[in-house]
């Protein structure tokens, strides 16, 4: 079981602020940033360079924890500066021709639908979208039934950004397998609150950032890329660490997920990201998912007991992530009459989801998420000042 007063010991004051969002900024635990500002200081002292030689166990480390946290092998990690990059990096690299179709749902982040246009544009792909079930969630009946000969790729993302749906990886995973599929998992908003296993999803990619519900800082990355195909991805640039120049007119990529890196990153976020891998494995990740599911549930309960007020969360699963609208209240009002009242929470836009919230009718909403760190009793007071400005 969690202990909570230990945890929100190593859980920085925030001016008095109930911190309800995304997880886009979740609160740094104080061992995180230790690390972090120690190395600086260091670097303060000796320079980067030498920083970073005497940090070479800490950065070890990096590739160690995230092979524990998601079951993989530390050759399959890459350290990349933020979640995008991560996917990018490899949705880039896939050996996609023209003619080639995309399986995705509407659910899939907005970046990363982006790159589907673009890369449409620019090769000839095509982007189909599998429906959702009577849940909101991916239908995998449907998905396994519209799989053809020219689907080269299934693309989803765990967790959307706009709700608390789970999408069912394991039975996409599955889907994958037995067509022969690669699949590539947008994990951003799952890892970190998630119990995730590489092996028992069957994604051949997965892509994530450290600043959301891993607790780590901004501007750090992962990419988790199976050794069962990476020689088949062809990354979209390299340099002296992605590759070896073997003579003046060839060169030779580096093993496994490596190539997917950059030699220059941020030392002392990386060191960072791996300390908050390690706080959030030793806390452990089923108790994580546990609490943090359990803290949603109240938040979402005590949400649809108010009059005029609608949570739009879908799916079978959910996360810890909490939509809602109130009625007659336009979300960015709200949302800074919450901060007024010291609570924290992020407005979900149509522009960020248009497959998904443009169906529904719904131009905006507020998202109001739990971390393992919050209390019933935030949760409580959360509700209670919506109803107050209800």
């Amino acid at each position: 079981m969690i202990d909570i007063d230990t945890l929100r010991a190593d859980t920085p004051a925030c001016a008095n602020l109930i911190h309800f969002n995304n997880a886009g900024a979740a609160l740094m635990p104080d061992p995180v940033f230790r690390a972090m500002t120690d190395h600086l200081d260091l670097e303060r002292r000796v320079g980067g360079y030498e920083a970073a030689r005497q940090a070479a166990p800490a950065l070890a480390r990096f590739y160690t924890e995230f092979a524990a946290l998601l079951n993989c092998d530390p050759g399959e990690i890459a350290y990349t500066e933020n979640a995008t990059r991560a996917w990018d990096m490899a949705f880039y690299a896939l050996p996609l021709q023209p003619g080639d179709r995309i399986l995705t749902h509407e659910s899939e982040y907005v970046s990363n639908y982006l790159a589907f246009l673009h890369q449409a544009k620019r090769r000839g792909l095509q982007i189909d979208l599998v429906p959702s079930d009577a849940a909101g969630q991916i239908d995998v009946a449907a998905l396994d039934a519209m799989v053809t000969p020219a689907h080269k790729l299934i693309a989803i993302t765990h967790v959307p950004s706009q709700g608390g749906l789970v999408n069912p990886a394991a039975a996409v995973g599955r889907v994958a397998a037995k067509h022969g599929l690669i699949y590539l998992l947008d994990a951003c908003q799952s890892v970190g609150q998630i119990d995730i296993d590489v092996q028992a999803i069957g994604c051949h990619i997965l892509s994530g950032t450290g600043r959301k519900f891993l607790r780590g800082p901004r501007g750090t990355g992962f990419l988790y890329v199976a050794n069962a195909i990476v020689d088949r991805l062809d990354p979209p640039f390299i340099d002296l660490t992605a590759a070896e120049w073997t003579d003046a007119q060839t060169y030779r990529l580096a093993p496994g997920a490596l190539r997917f890196e950059n030699w220059e990153s941020n030392v002392a976020g990386r060191i960072g990201l791996a300390r908050a891998v390690a706080y959030a494995r030793a806390v452990g990740m089923a108790e994580i998912e546990t609490r943090t599911t359990a803290l949603a549930a109240l938040l979402r309960s005590g949400l649809a007991s108010l009059p005029g007020v609608d949570v739009h969360d879908r799916g079978l699963r959910k996360s810890g992530i909490v939509t809602f609208t109130v009625a007659g209240q336009d979300a960015g009002t709200l949302q800074a009459g919450l901060r007024d009242r010291g609570i924290n929470a992020s407005v979900m836009p149509l522009i960020y989801a248009r497959l998904d919230l443009g169906p529904r009718g719904l131009t905006s909403m507020i998202r109001a998420s739990v971390h393992y760190y919050n209390t019933e009793d935030e949760v409580a007071r959360f509700v209670q000042e919506i109803a107050r400005i209800g």
